[in-house]
């Protein structure tokens, strides 16, 4: 999550188909422990650390809290001495039932490192584990998880989706802001997975280890290199080679996820699945974001931008009743969209530079906006439903956060949150959809977390969202200044072919709208051969798709069938997604050439 799909505010540069949060700069005292790793920690062979080992504990073992008195800090030029490197962790018991099953499991809070090939810690990494005992003799499955941003900590899915515990928010609307209580999740993951929830380097608490420095982690190749050495370290500590390893990454963790599986499978460490929620996995594919980082240039995928948020701001626009008549049905009508989105394109093209430009506040910069015509507009009511207001709302020269409702701000995150553009807030954080959750999340880490999971660092603070890391950030890969992230999912998926893929969508979610998902992992349908087990869905919600308490248990069914090999009912597979747009590089490009070299086929 965090900022936007990658992390740029545009404040401050300018289920299936057919089945039917401003920069944070709060930091809050948390949590910690005494112990290294969870199930079966041992105390391991890496050079430079101090390790305190502690087995599995059984619910009858007692709580072990910790008191970490390391003074860590988020700062670019930050780092720890290598003396001051422990992996302790606090070790607390639980129970958690929901309807005829209890799951007796452990909460693990603290720091493990992330380790070098030659045995040096390169950053000590804050990280979350709940895991419980097999009941059937077999090894369980263990998950990664990590938000996106980049400069997000794990806060948002750690406090809001399948944990045993989570933040009750009343999304869409506000209820009792900022104060949302921590409640029983029932629809946790827990009896299925272990779960482990990781801080990058920068966040939480999550610290460079010195030579290197915070900063050292702040770009994609190195994040995702030391997200997947704490990953081998994590698995070493607490024996769980044995144990299928999945992935799951929201947002821009999905564009890390593609290409940390890839560099675990490089390695050895083999995955039996990962899941991709709220994708942004080609940073080209959202122009709003890449003419920020290469103007002009990076308006060349403009009109799949434009085309790509349009399905998205429909379904939003339907929630206000600005579609007529009313959908009966969500997933049939973001279909009706999206035929009418492909058949339009071509049209598009002539708009759809301003219309980027207009999203980022600078709708002048290639000289008078172009926009379509109200006769034009008109023509388009019939066949997309939507109202005149929302199709004017859309296509504006100011932003459509604030074009379809008049008076009102949309959220960005979930739009179907909204506040008068005269709240007070607004002028801190420029999308209510963050607002919803920024402050109740950091509130509920600070008073609820530290007994409940017994880690307290007096010493130092929290932090969800580091603002200093998304203007910092090196979003070059593969020989590009952005990255594209399908050539290193087909690289995972050809050195293995059984990695099962599950990606998870919001219909109100305009930060990582879901076409511009099923238009880029369509791109792996030009690869010859290529059969993957692919399975993509739709929810009633938005970005943090799990804070929708309609969308969250259909989740954690799907979820549930999809670490059990099931197929998901109602899900789409590579070979009923949409086609790719043709001026999409088809997933076979060589990672070093352009983004628009090769099309793919009609």
């Amino acid at each position: 999550m965090k900022r936007n799909s990658r992390g740029i505010d545009s404040s401050h540069r300018q289920h299936s188909r057919l089945a039917v949060l401003g920069a944070m700069t709060i930091a809050v005292l948390v949590l910690a422990g005494c112990g290294a790793g969870d199930g079966d920690a041992s105390s391991g062979n890496a050079a430079n650390l101090k390790q305190t080992a502690n087995a599995q504990a059984s619910p009858a073992a007692g709580n072990q809290p910790y008191v970490d008195p390391v003074a860590y800090s988020m700062g670019a030029t930050d780092g720890l001495a290598a003396s001051q490197v422990e992996e302790k962790a606090a070790v607390m018991q639980h129970q958690w039932t929901s309807g005829k099953t209890t799951v007796n499991y452990t909460t693990t809070a603290g720091h493990l490192s992330a380790v070098d090939s030659n045995g040096n810690a390169e950053a000590s990494m804050s990280y979350f584990a709940y895991t419980a005992p097999s009941t059937n003799g077999a090894p369980r499955p263990v998950t990664f998880i990590y938000s996106g941003g980049p400069g997000s900590s794990a806060i948002w899915l750690h406090l809001g989706s399948f944990a045993p515990t989570r933040v009750a928010t009343p999304d869409p609307l506000f209820g009792n802001w900022p104060n949302y209580p921590r409640v029983d999740n029932a629809d946790s993951l827990i009896a299925t997975t272990d779960l482990v929830y990781i801080d990058p380097p920068g966040t939480g608490l999550s610290e460079a280890v010195l030579p290197n420095t915070n900063k050292t982690f702040w770009t994609f190749d190195s994040d995702v290199n030391v997200m997947r050495d704490f990953i081998e370290r994590y698995i070493a500590v607490n024996h769980r080679s044995a144990s299928p390893l999945y992935l799951y990454g929201e947002s821009y963790g999905t564009a890390r996820t593609d290409t940390l599986a890839l560099a675990l499978e490089s390695a050895g460490v083999h995955l039996t699945g990962i899941v991709l929620q709220s994708s942004i996995l080609n940073l080209f594919a959202d122009a709003t974001d890449a003419a920020i980082e290469d103007f002009p240039a990076g308006l060349a995928l403009a009109t799949d931008t434009l085309a790509g948020y349009l399905p998205s701001y429909a379904e939003v626009a339907a929630y206000y009743d600005q579609v007529s008549p009313a959908p009966i049905n969500q997933g049939l009508y973001a279909l009706q969209m999206e035929l009418f989105t492909t058949a339009q394109y071509h049209a598009f093209q002539s708009y759809s530079q301003s219309w980027t430009l207009s999203q980022i506040g600078a709708p002048n910069a290639l000289g008078t906006p172009v926009l379509p015509s109200t006769q034009t507009l008109q023509s388009w009511t019939l066949p997309s439903s939507l109202t005149m207001q929302a199709l004017q709302g859309y296509f504006s020269a100011t932003p459509y956060s604030t074009g379809l409702i008049p008076g009102s701000k949309i959220g960005r995150y979930d739009g179907r949150v909204s506040l008068p553009t005269s709240d007070p807030r607004l002028k801190s954080d420029s999308d209510p959809s963050d607002i919803l959750v920024e402050q109740p999340f950091a509130n509920a880490l600070a008073t609820e977390m530290p007994d409940y999971l017994g880690y307290t660092a007096p010493n130092a603070t929290y932090v969800p969202f580091n603002t200093n890391i998304i203007f910092s950030w090196n979003y070059s890969h593969a020989g590009q200044a952005l990255a594209d992230t399908i050539p290193d999912l087909l690289g995972a998926l050809t050195l293995n072919p059984q990695l099962a893929v599950f990606s998870e969508n919001g219909f109100y979610d305009l930060a990582a709208p879901f076409f511009n998902t099923e238009k880029q992992l369509a791109r792996l349908q030009t690869v010859p051969g290529l059969n993957p087990n692919l399975q993509v869905s739709f929810f009633p919600g938005g970005h943090m798709t799990y804070l929708d308490d309609a969308a969250r248990p259909q989740m954690k069914a799907d979820l549930t069938r999809f670490y059990r090999g099931r197929p998901i009912p109602g899900a789409l597979t590579l070979w009923t997604l949409p086609h790719a747009w043709q001026d999409e590089a088809a997933a076979s490009t060589p990672t070093g050439s352009t983004p628009t070299t090769q099309a793919v086929a009609p």
